[in-house]
Protein backbone atom coordinates (compact mmCIF):
# COMPACT_ATOMS: atom_id res chain seq x y z
CA UNK A 1 0.00 0.00 0.00
CA UNK A 2 1.26 3.49 -0.75
CA UNK A 3 2.58 5.50 2.17
CA UNK A 4 1.52 9.10 2.51
CA UNK A 5 4.20 11.30 4.01
CA UNK A 6 3.30 14.71 5.41
CA UNK A 7 6.09 17.23 5.16
CA UNK A 8 6.46 19.29 8.28
CA UNK A 9 6.37 23.00 7.56
CA UNK A 10 8.59 24.86 9.98
CA UNK A 11 7.46 28.37 9.24
CA UNK A 12 3.75 28.21 10.10
CA UNK A 13 3.38 31.89 9.32
CA UNK A 14 3.92 31.12 5.64
CA UNK A 15 1.19 28.44 5.55
CA UNK A 16 -2.03 29.12 7.47
CA UNK A 17 -3.18 26.32 9.78
CA UNK A 18 -6.46 25.94 7.90
CA UNK A 19 -4.54 25.11 4.72
CA UNK A 20 -2.50 22.48 6.56
CA UNK A 21 -5.70 21.01 7.99
CA UNK A 22 -7.29 20.86 4.57
CA UNK A 23 -4.21 19.14 3.18
CA UNK A 24 -4.35 16.50 5.93
CA UNK A 25 -8.06 15.82 5.21
CA UNK A 26 -7.39 15.40 1.48
CA UNK A 27 -4.57 12.96 2.18
CA UNK A 28 -6.79 10.97 4.54
CA UNK A 29 -9.53 10.74 1.93
CA UNK A 30 -7.00 9.56 -0.63
CA UNK A 31 -5.68 6.90 1.75
CA UNK A 32 -9.17 5.57 2.55
CA UNK A 33 -10.10 5.51 -1.11
CA UNK A 34 -6.93 3.63 -2.01
CA UNK A 35 -7.54 1.06 0.72
CA UNK A 36 -11.16 0.52 -0.34
CA UNK A 37 -10.05 -0.04 -3.90
CA UNK A 38 -7.45 -2.61 -2.87
CA UNK A 39 -9.88 -4.52 -0.63
CA UNK A 40 -12.54 -4.51 -3.33
CA UNK A 41 -10.46 -6.86 -5.49
CA UNK A 42 -11.16 -9.60 -2.95
CA UNK A 43 -14.90 -9.06 -2.89
CA UNK A 44 -16.42 -11.94 -0.87
CA UNK A 45 -19.79 -11.29 -2.49
CA UNK A 46 -18.62 -12.47 -5.90
CA UNK A 47 -20.38 -15.68 -7.00
CA UNK A 48 -17.99 -18.20 -8.53
CA UNK A 49 -18.30 -21.08 -10.98
CA UNK A 50 -16.43 -24.35 -10.44
CA UNK A 51 -12.77 -23.91 -11.43
CA UNK A 52 -11.54 -27.17 -9.95
CA UNK A 53 -12.76 -29.97 -7.67
CA UNK A 54 -11.49 -31.56 -4.47
CA UNK A 55 -11.01 -35.02 -5.98
CA UNK A 56 -8.30 -37.36 -7.24
CA UNK A 57 -9.55 -37.07 -10.84
CA UNK A 58 -8.89 -34.59 -13.64
CA UNK A 59 -11.12 -33.54 -16.53
CA UNK A 60 -10.33 -32.81 -20.15
CA UNK A 61 -12.72 -30.29 -21.70
CA UNK A 62 -13.09 -28.86 -25.19
CA UNK A 63 -14.79 -25.63 -26.21
CA UNK A 64 -16.38 -26.04 -29.63
CA UNK A 65 -17.14 -22.80 -31.43
CA UNK A 66 -15.38 -22.89 -34.82
CA UNK A 67 -14.90 -25.80 -37.24
CA UNK A 68 -15.51 -29.50 -36.66
CA UNK A 69 -13.21 -31.35 -39.05
CA UNK A 70 -10.99 -32.64 -36.23
CA UNK A 71 -13.79 -33.98 -34.03
CA UNK A 72 -13.56 -37.57 -35.37
CA UNK A 73 -9.80 -37.62 -34.75
CA UNK A 74 -10.19 -36.26 -31.21
CA UNK A 75 -12.81 -38.92 -30.48
CA UNK A 76 -10.55 -41.66 -31.88
CA UNK A 77 -7.73 -40.55 -29.58
CA UNK A 78 -10.01 -40.45 -26.55
CA UNK A 79 -11.39 -43.90 -27.35
CA UNK A 80 -7.90 -45.34 -27.77
CA UNK A 81 -6.84 -43.84 -24.42
CA UNK A 82 -10.12 -44.91 -22.75
CA UNK A 83 -10.80 -41.32 -21.66
CA UNK A 84 -14.19 -39.60 -21.48
CA UNK A 85 -14.15 -35.83 -21.94
CA UNK A 86 -16.56 -32.90 -21.78
CA UNK A 87 -17.46 -30.89 -24.88
CA UNK A 88 -18.84 -27.39 -24.31
CA UNK A 89 -20.65 -26.51 -27.52
CA UNK A 90 -21.98 -23.24 -28.84
CA UNK A 91 -25.61 -23.69 -29.91
CA UNK A 92 -25.01 -22.23 -33.37
CA UNK A 93 -22.01 -24.57 -33.79
CA UNK A 94 -24.23 -27.52 -32.88
CA UNK A 95 -26.81 -26.46 -35.46
CA UNK A 96 -24.08 -26.24 -38.10
CA UNK A 97 -22.44 -29.57 -37.17
CA UNK A 98 -25.22 -31.82 -35.82
CA UNK A 99 -23.41 -34.99 -36.90
CA UNK A 100 -20.46 -34.05 -34.70
CA UNK A 101 -22.77 -33.51 -31.73
CA UNK A 102 -24.36 -36.91 -32.27
CA UNK A 103 -20.96 -38.55 -32.63
CA UNK A 104 -19.72 -37.02 -29.36
CA UNK A 105 -22.89 -38.12 -27.56
CA UNK A 106 -22.77 -41.63 -29.01
CA UNK A 107 -19.19 -42.03 -27.73
CA UNK A 108 -20.41 -41.30 -24.19
CA UNK A 109 -18.79 -37.91 -23.66
CA UNK A 110 -20.43 -34.99 -21.84
CA UNK A 111 -22.65 -32.76 -23.96
CA UNK A 112 -22.31 -29.31 -22.39
CA UNK A 113 -23.56 -25.76 -22.99
CA UNK A 114 -21.28 -22.93 -24.19
CA UNK A 115 -24.04 -20.39 -24.89
CA UNK A 116 -26.16 -20.22 -28.00
CA UNK A 117 -24.37 -17.26 -29.67
CA UNK A 118 -20.99 -17.17 -27.87
CA UNK A 119 -21.70 -13.78 -26.33
CA UNK A 120 -19.87 -12.11 -23.44
CA UNK A 121 -22.43 -12.97 -20.82
CA UNK A 122 -21.53 -10.27 -18.31
CA UNK A 123 -22.47 -7.60 -20.86
CA UNK A 124 -26.05 -8.72 -21.46
CA UNK A 125 -29.27 -8.59 -19.44
CA UNK A 126 -30.45 -11.38 -17.16
CA UNK A 127 -33.25 -12.23 -19.59
CA UNK A 128 -30.83 -12.45 -22.51
CA UNK A 129 -28.47 -14.54 -20.41
CA UNK A 130 -31.31 -16.91 -19.57
CA UNK A 131 -32.30 -17.11 -23.23
CA UNK A 132 -28.72 -17.92 -24.31
CA UNK A 133 -28.48 -20.81 -21.86
CA UNK A 134 -31.97 -22.19 -22.44
CA UNK A 135 -31.80 -22.02 -26.24
CA UNK A 136 -28.43 -23.76 -26.33
CA UNK A 137 -29.69 -26.47 -23.97
CA UNK A 138 -32.72 -26.96 -26.18
CA UNK A 139 -30.68 -27.30 -29.39
CA UNK A 140 -28.13 -29.66 -27.84
CA UNK A 141 -30.83 -31.86 -26.32
CA UNK A 142 -32.80 -32.00 -29.57
CA UNK A 143 -29.73 -33.09 -31.52
CA UNK A 144 -28.10 -35.43 -28.99
CA UNK A 145 -31.04 -36.72 -26.98
CA UNK A 146 -29.00 -35.99 -23.83
CA UNK A 147 -30.11 -33.78 -20.94
CA UNK A 148 -27.65 -30.89 -20.55
CA UNK A 149 -26.60 -29.83 -17.05
CA UNK A 150 -23.22 -28.14 -17.53
CA UNK A 151 -22.64 -24.55 -18.68
CA UNK A 152 -19.42 -22.69 -19.43
CA UNK A 153 -19.71 -18.97 -20.19
CA UNK A 154 -18.04 -17.98 -23.47
CA UNK A 155 -14.60 -16.38 -23.01
CA UNK A 156 -14.82 -17.43 -19.36
CA UNK A 157 -16.66 -14.14 -18.89
CA UNK A 158 -19.19 -13.97 -16.06
CA UNK A 159 -20.64 -11.92 -13.21
CA UNK A 160 -23.02 -12.74 -10.36
CA UNK A 161 -26.03 -12.51 -12.66
CA UNK A 162 -24.58 -15.13 -15.01
CA UNK A 163 -23.77 -17.58 -12.20
CA UNK A 164 -27.10 -17.04 -10.45
CA UNK A 165 -29.06 -17.47 -13.70
CA UNK A 166 -27.20 -20.68 -14.48
CA UNK A 167 -27.95 -22.06 -11.03
CA UNK A 168 -31.62 -21.04 -11.26
CA UNK A 169 -31.89 -23.03 -14.51
CA UNK A 170 -30.56 -26.15 -12.79
CA UNK A 171 -27.17 -26.08 -14.50
CA UNK A 172 -23.69 -26.22 -12.97
CA UNK A 173 -21.40 -23.32 -14.02
CA UNK A 174 -18.00 -24.71 -15.01
CA UNK A 175 -14.78 -22.78 -15.57
CA UNK A 176 -11.22 -24.20 -15.70
CA UNK A 177 -7.99 -23.87 -13.77
CA UNK A 178 -5.62 -25.09 -16.50
CA UNK A 179 -5.76 -23.15 -19.77
CA UNK A 180 -3.81 -24.74 -22.63
CA UNK A 181 -3.98 -21.49 -24.67
CA UNK A 182 -4.10 -23.80 -27.69
CA UNK A 183 -6.11 -21.23 -29.64
CA UNK A 184 -3.23 -18.74 -29.71
CA UNK A 185 -1.35 -18.89 -32.99
CA UNK A 186 1.89 -17.80 -31.31
CA UNK A 187 1.83 -20.71 -28.82
CA UNK A 188 4.31 -23.44 -29.71
CA UNK A 189 3.63 -27.13 -29.16
CA UNK A 190 6.22 -27.23 -26.40
CA UNK A 191 4.74 -24.20 -24.65
CA UNK A 192 1.27 -25.80 -24.62
CA UNK A 193 2.68 -29.10 -23.41
CA UNK A 194 4.70 -27.46 -20.62
CA UNK A 195 1.75 -25.42 -19.37
CA UNK A 196 -0.42 -28.49 -18.95
CA UNK A 197 2.10 -30.97 -17.59
CA UNK A 198 3.53 -28.51 -15.04
CA UNK A 199 0.21 -27.21 -13.73
CA UNK A 200 -2.22 -30.13 -13.80
CA UNK A 201 -2.98 -31.59 -10.38
CA UNK A 202 -5.77 -33.79 -8.95
CA UNK A 203 -9.06 -31.94 -9.35
CA UNK A 204 -7.92 -29.86 -12.34
CA UNK A 205 -10.24 -28.96 -15.19
CA UNK A 206 -8.18 -28.56 -18.37
CA UNK A 207 -9.35 -26.27 -21.18
CA UNK A 208 -8.73 -27.20 -24.82
CA UNK A 209 -10.40 -26.10 -28.05
CA UNK A 210 -11.04 -28.12 -31.15
CA UNK A 211 -10.04 -26.80 -34.58
CA UNK A 212 -6.63 -25.51 -33.41
CA UNK A 213 -3.03 -25.91 -34.61
CA UNK A 214 -1.64 -28.48 -32.21
CA UNK A 215 -4.35 -29.88 -29.94
CA UNK A 216 -4.94 -33.08 -31.90
CA UNK A 217 -1.21 -33.66 -32.27
CA UNK A 218 -0.47 -33.11 -28.58
CA UNK A 219 -3.49 -34.83 -27.03
CA UNK A 220 -2.10 -38.41 -27.01
CA UNK A 221 1.16 -37.29 -25.38
CA UNK A 222 -0.63 -35.13 -22.79
CA UNK A 223 -2.93 -37.97 -21.77
CA UNK A 224 -0.06 -40.46 -21.66
CA UNK A 225 2.16 -38.18 -19.54
CA UNK A 226 -0.62 -37.36 -17.06
CA UNK A 227 -1.49 -41.05 -16.74
CA UNK A 228 2.18 -41.75 -16.02
CA UNK A 229 1.92 -39.27 -13.14
CA UNK A 230 -0.91 -41.36 -11.71
CA UNK A 231 -3.78 -39.05 -12.67
CA UNK A 232 -7.18 -40.53 -13.50
CA UNK A 233 -9.50 -38.94 -16.06
CA UNK A 234 -13.24 -38.40 -15.76
CA UNK A 235 -15.76 -36.18 -17.56
CA UNK A 236 -16.85 -33.11 -15.62
CA UNK A 237 -20.30 -34.58 -14.97
CA UNK A 238 -18.71 -37.47 -13.05
CA UNK A 239 -16.04 -35.39 -11.34
CA UNK A 240 -18.10 -32.63 -9.73
CA UNK A 241 -20.26 -32.99 -6.63
CA UNK A 242 -23.94 -32.58 -7.45
CA UNK A 243 -25.07 -31.63 -3.93
CA UNK A 244 -23.82 -30.96 -0.38
CA UNK A 245 -20.87 -28.88 -1.56
CA UNK A 246 -19.50 -25.36 -1.41
CA UNK A 247 -17.12 -23.41 -3.64
CA UNK A 248 -14.17 -21.78 -1.86
CA UNK A 249 -12.69 -18.40 -2.72
CA UNK A 250 -10.39 -20.01 -5.28
CA UNK A 251 -13.30 -21.56 -7.15
CA UNK A 252 -12.55 -25.07 -5.90
CA UNK A 253 -15.58 -27.24 -5.22
CA UNK A 254 -15.41 -28.82 -1.76
CA UNK A 255 -17.54 -31.32 0.12
CA UNK A 256 -19.48 -29.81 3.04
Amino acid sequence: MKKIVLISIVNKKLVPSRIIAAFVVICAIFAVGYTAKAVGVFNPERHLPIYSVETDKVAITFDCAWGASDIPTILDILEKENVKATFFMVGQWAEKFPDSVKLIANEGHDIANHGYSHLKMSTISKEKCKSEIELCNKKLEEISGVKVKLFRPPYGDYNNTVIDTCNELGCYPIQWNIDSLDWKREMSKQAILDRILKKTKPGSIILFHNDTQYTVELLPQIISELKREGLVFAPVSEMIMLDNYYIDNQGRQQRK
